[in-house]
């Protein structure tokens, strides 16, 4: 292929991929929600007696259980990362896959992070709970996606934005002829 080609190729393969990917979503879930439960109940466990019952952790000596929803999962936050790489142009298919990875670790223990926080105010009925519960959910989590991309963004040299970049290159290449 010549190299005027690969450019398009490159662009529509992308983007394809992008518009295809809310297939994929349920992967997210199916690949984090386990992951998250056990390193939940695994940390959780140093401080607490717990139980994994399902997707809940029961905490005996409470009474109680959290049952860890698709919400608690983060999936559509790992998606927005997922979509931030594959329509951000000029990024090297090995380069692609390491920021990838990378971002995904970081949102993810920073998932498991908030849940290790917020668990026990739940559990000791703290008047905070629901407030944190709430800020975490509807703030931070927009907040800690944008720092993680802006972190893979440093970490990996990644010079290019998001869709920006596509459009401005087209735009330059259909300039020229």
């Amino acid at each position: 292929m010549r190299k005027e080609n690969l450019w398009i190729f490159d662009v529509v393969l992308r983007y394809l991929i992008a518009a295809l990917s809310f297939l994929i979503t349920p992967i997210f879930y199916v690949v984090f929600k386990p992951l998250t439960i056990w390193l939940t109940y695994l940390i959780l466990s140093i401080f607490y007696s717990v139980q994994i019952t399902g997707n809940s952790l029961f905490f005996p000596d409470f009474n109680a259980s959290v049952e860890i929803i698709s919400a608690c999962i983060a999936g559509n936050a790992y998606f927005l990362l997922f979509l931030l790489n594959l329509l951000t142009r000029d990024i090297k298919t090995i380069k692609r896959i390491y920021a990838l990875l990378f971002s995904f670790c970081c949102l993810f223990l920073i998932n498991i992070l908030r849940l290790v926080l917020i668990i026990p105010m739940f559990l000791n009925n703290s008047a905070w709970f629901d407030i944190t519960h709430k800020l975490f959910w509807f703030v931070l989590s927009i907040i800690f996606v944008a720092l993680i991309w802006i972190l893979t963004i440093k970490v990996f040299r990644i010079r290019e934005v998001p869709v920006y970049s596509d459009v401005a290159f087209i735009l330059k290449k259909i300039k020229k002829k």
